[in-house]
């Protein structure tokens, strides 16, 4: 899998070169077009970045539940977790758990090279399990700011305590709306992902890490499939 830093830029310089070259057209469109591709290109970079810190957050999804997403600098490690469900990557090890109402089982594998930024695997995974992700919001804003018919609106606001940039964007008979803080964590999304309804709202977000969020679940069953050292 290509690194997630990458995959985000050659998006965001797709974006540009694409919307740069449009041949003859009027100033207006010309600015339109220019004001689009900055604002990808800005969301874009603010979420590479966050891939490369230390935060924590916690996210509101429809029907009340909830998920939690943290990462570390140093050491090297990530997890997200949903209801039923938990992956955790670090430098030794990949763990998912599945959670039933009966109990919680996880599974140990061997650590995978992440290039640097273990939430690549982390973000893969949730989104399989139809959760919003950022490299899935870039995607439709790409997808978006590539479309000469996309209405693409801005907005400011705060959510969880933090600055936040909107986007309400309509395209394709489609609408969404997304919101990335200074910092460059999702801080919201709502719209359909995937072809099914998807929504999520920061509901705390904090620079510091507890260790137990890379723990597996209490009580849980663990399975651990790493060859055995001597």
């Amino acid at each position: 899998m290509p690194a997630a830093s990458t995959t985000l830029r050659v998006l965001a310089a797709s974006v540009i070169a694409s919307l740069s070259v449009t041949g003859c057209q009027a100033l207006d469109d010309a600015n339109v077009t220019l004001g689009r591709s900055d604002l990808v290109n800005d969301l874009a970079a603010r979420m590479d970045r966050a891939l490369e810190q230390t935060w924590a957050a916690d996210y509101q999804l429809d029907g009340g539940r909830t998920a939690s997403i943290a990462q570390t600098k140093k050491p090297l490690r990530s997890t997200y977790t949903w209801p039923g469900g938990k992956i955790t990557v670090t430098q030794e090890s990949v763990t998912r758990c599945a959670s039933t109402a009966a109990r919680t089982s996880c599974t140990v594998s061997p650590p995978v090279l992440t290039a640097g930024k273990p939430s690549v695997i982390v973000y893969d995974e949730a989104r399989k399990q139809g959760l919003v992700t950022p490299p899935a919001v870039i995607r439709l804003l790409t997808d978006a700011a590539l479309a000469p018919e996309a209405v693409i609106e801005q907005s400011d606001t705060t959510l969880a305590g933090r600055h936040a940039t909107c986007v309400d964007v309509t395209h394709d008979g489609e609408r969404f709306a997304a919101c990335v803080t200074n910092e460059g964590v999702l801080g919201s999304f709502a719209g359909t992902l995937d072809g099914k309804p998807a929504e999520v709202t920061l509901s705390r977000y904090t620079e510091s890490v507890e260790a137990g969020a890379f723990a597996v679940p209490a009580g849980a069953g663990v399975v651990d499939r790493r060859p055995a050292t001597s």
